[in-house]
């Protein structure tokens, strides 16, 4: 049996995430404490007190999840023949596979909050979800709106057959909400988030990691780790460099990921960290396959 452990990205947060371990596990708790100190403020508070508003913003969010994730992996006694992570996620599996030391990716996943934060503020923008059309027709609403608006809104997160999220300007994105609901789309909806993520509206971030990501020591992993950029799997540490920063600017094709990696034999999938919303994504994906988690 091959077992592919996913990791989830933005989204997976809750007030509290991540306490009852730091109460029972000695080992998860060391990893709560050392990030405190390399980061320089509380982050254990924000995730186990709040409030929720903090714990929302992009660059508390991102440190928390990666922090509970790695964490929570590193109490598992894991095997992974394959991982994989959704956006933000793809840093804890870079840590699941031994490519990246915790320390590091702590610094960069930080970093990669802060500059996604600001690119926000620089470059407004919006998301949507769109549930119910297939990938092509949004595509090409997409195509439509960008035309119509003069500014960009793509396809950016292939979740799984029938869901997607939608990024760009938040006029263009408002547009092209419109034209799905006209085409009878079942749920198009503006999301609470603070910019046009996977899109290049991100420009500002990636150019301010292009040069964190130039100086990180990647190793080769352990394991193959699928990339959201190409959906495919990679041992090649300067390929896992650039695919980290494209993904950035670039779709998350997360269903592709899924069906490629039970393509190369993977029957077990497990999802560690923060909620239940990667399992719910396989579920709606593949068949056949045992889902499990660890929350």
């Amino acid at each position: 049996m091959n077992t592919a452990y996913l990791f989830p990205g933005q989204g997976s947060q809750s007030v509290g995430m991540g306490h009852a371990h730091y109460e029972k596990n000695e080992k998860f708790a060391l990893y709560v404490d050392q990030a405190n100190e390399v980061l320089g403020f509380d982050l254990k508070q924000i995730m186990f007190e709040g409030p929720e508003e903090k714990l929302k913003q992009t660059e508390f969010t991102q440190p928390a999840i990666f922090l509970h994730s790695v964490a929570l992996y590193n109490t598992l006694d894991a095997q992974p023949d394959m991982v994989a992570g959704h956006s933000l996620g793809e840093f804890s599996a870079l840590v699941a596979c031994g490519a990246v030391a915790f320390e590091d990716a702590l610094k960069i996943v930080r970093r990669r909050g802060e500059l996604m934060q600001q690119a926000g503020n620089k470059n407004p923008g919006t998301m949507a979800a769109v549930i119910g059309m297939d990938d092509d027709v949004v595509e090409e609403v997409c195509e439509e709106a960008t035309k119509e608006i003069g500014k960009e809104v793509i396809a950016a997160n292939y979740n799984c057959p029938g869901q997607l999220v939608i990024s760009g300007d938040v006029d263009a994105v408002k547009k092209a909400v419109e034209l799905l609901k006209d085409r009878g789309c079942r749920l198009a909806k503006l999301l609470p988030v603070s910019g046009a993520f996977h899109s290049s509206l991100m420009q500002p971030a990636y150019d301010g990691l292009k040069e964190s990501l130039e100086a990180l020591d990647i190793s080769e992993p352990a394991c193959p780790i699928y990339s959201n950029y190409t959906a495919e799997p990679t041992t090649d540490p300067e390929e896992i460099r650039s695919n980290v920063l494209n993904q950035l600017l670039n779709p998350v094709l997360w269903t592709q990921t899924l069906q490629n990696m039970r393509k190369n034999g993977a029957t077990h999938f497990v999802e560690v960290g923060p909620g239940k919303v990667l399992q719910g994504l396989v579920k709606r994906t593949l068949n056949d396959v045992e889902i499990q988690g660890y929350q």
